[in-house]
């Protein structure tokens, strides 16, 4: 598997989660050999759900003028 960050390669771990509170405190994800990136399917969907942002809608950059010196 190959990292989305940044490209190189990912591992199969088993990760554990001392504070769920759902009972399951180990699961298998992919840890990035290089960048350190974790991914599981939690995470997958999760960024599966979120929508992209809208372009064009971004804040308008101001400059500022300085009176005097």
């Amino acid at each position: 598997m190959q990292c989305p960050r940044c490209h190189n390669l990912m591992v199969e771990q088993s990760f554990e989660d001392l504070r769920d509170d759902t009972g399951s405190l180990c699961f298998k994800g992919w840890r990035c050999i290089t960048c350190g990136e974790v991914l599981d399917p939690l995470i997958l969907s999760n960024r599966a759900a979120h929508r992209e942002p809208m372009s064009g809608r971004a804040r308008q950059k101001r400059s500022f003028i300085q009176i005097g010196s």
